[in-house]
């Protein structure tokens, strides 16, 4: 591909920082670059207590612990999600229950959880796609109404807000992400935000191996030991040096990913009123962070020939999930509530484009390529 889907950003300091961090003598977990993210997290989104992990998936496994899930309780999530929102839950035995997005903003649809309760229902996972938010005045009403935790899936939502609040901060348990195809980024990498001052102390441990050891850290035990389950969730020094360059930098790249995603919208608006596609849709009560720019097409055989037109243009685009709801595993650990009609429908549409620092001035290339590619649809 001349033009690639995705092409990592640093602002360059990255490899600075982790010279920095050899020099220091320490390349392990939990150092003075790790502690650095941590703060900046909790200052950037409001968080009581923020945790790098070694992913996104390592912090969803994290609040699935924390959950105290038992083998068949029941855990309500979108199916048009990554296969990580629906692993951690399935690792600790639970049932994955699969509801309805909406058509407008590609969310779970709050309208449709509630017909999803059970007596086994323990939690809702909200997914806030493309950095976009959910509807959560509604789903923390449904939640403290039936006694239920709540789990925001931001993977791709850091620096999005939803009525002023930073997404990840509102539900019990926030999860984001730092792979190479999100906003700031570490290579891999993630974090568990946690709300309740309360819950601080065990996710400390579980991150540890199951240890107190970062109480012994802090000096408040002589030594530290097993006394709880765990795994090893944190990452590096070398990820977390490299992440403090791009969290340095992050308003800068938001408001470049921002600007890119606004020539998009704008180029696309003809062809929406043409009828060959569909813009995506931000409520006013979202403020969202770019972190992609998709396009919905009539059907799956015109979503391909665009996928096909681009690609013999040099142009990278890709489309996004298979529901989990119709994958092999979820058929076999998991159950849908009611239709998952715009689901199946949206999986066969949505298309991604390029979205990276450095397409500026070759943006125009990907709107020829596009243009002469929806021609022919």
């Amino acid at each position: 591909m001349t033009i690639p889907f995705n092409k990592p950003y640093m602002t360059g300091n990255e490899l600075t920082y982790i010279a920095e961090a050899h020099a220091n003598g320490h390349l392990s977990g939990d150092g003075p670059f790790t502690r650095y993210c941590n703060a900046w997290l909790e200052r950037q989104i409001g968080s009581t207590k923020a945790l790098l992990t070694h992913s996104c998936t390592a912090a969803l496994e994290m609040s699935a612990l924390m959950l105290e899930l038992q083998p068949g309780d029941e855990v309500i999530m979108p199916s048009y999600t990554f296969v990580s929102t629906a692993n951690a839950f399935v690792l600790q035995g639970a049932v994955p229950v699969f509801v309805d997005i909406r058509a407008d903003t590609l969310n779970i649809d709050e309208r449709l959880i509630e017909a999803a309760i059970t007596p086994r229902t323990k939690a809702i996972c909200v997914v806030h796609y493309a950095g976009v938010a959910c509807e959560m005045d509604e789903i923390m009403r449904i939640a403290a109404k039936h006694g239920l935790m709540v789990v925001e899936d931001a993977a791709q939502a850091i620096y999005s807000s939803y009525k002023g609040r930073p997404l990840g901060s509102i539900g019990d348990f926030g999860c984001l992400s730092f792979h190479e195809t999100k906003n700031i980024i570490s290579g891999e990498g993630g974090a568990l935000l946690v709300r309740d001052e309360a819950k601080v102390q065990r996710a400390e441990i579980l991150r540890e191996k199951g240890t107190n050891r970062s109480k012994f850290l802090r000096g408040q035990v002589d030594k530290y030991t097993w006394v709880d389950v765990g795994s090893s969730y944190l990452p590096s020094e070398i990820v977390a040096a490299f992440l403090r360059a791009q969290m340095e930098a992050g308003e800068a790249i938001t408001a470049r990913r921002l600007a890119l995603w606004d020539r998009y919208h704008a180029w696309a608006a003809g062809h929406e009123r043409d009828g060959r596609v569909r813009r995506p849709f931000i409520p006013k009560d979202a403020s969202h962070n770019a972190h992609m720019y998709y396009l919905l097409l009539p059907d799956l055989d015109a979503r391909s020939r665009f996928i096909d037109a681009m690609r013999v243009a040099g142009v990278g685009t890709v489309f996004h999930y298979i529901p989990l709801h119709s994958a092999p595993h979820g058929l076999r650990c998991a159950r849908s509530s009611g239709s998952m009609e715009v689901t199946d429908r949206v999986s066969g549409q949505l298309v991604r484009l390029p979205l990276w620092l450095g397409l500026e001035d070759r943006l125009d290339e990907v709107f020829t390529a596009a243009d002469a590619a929806l021609a022919t649809l």
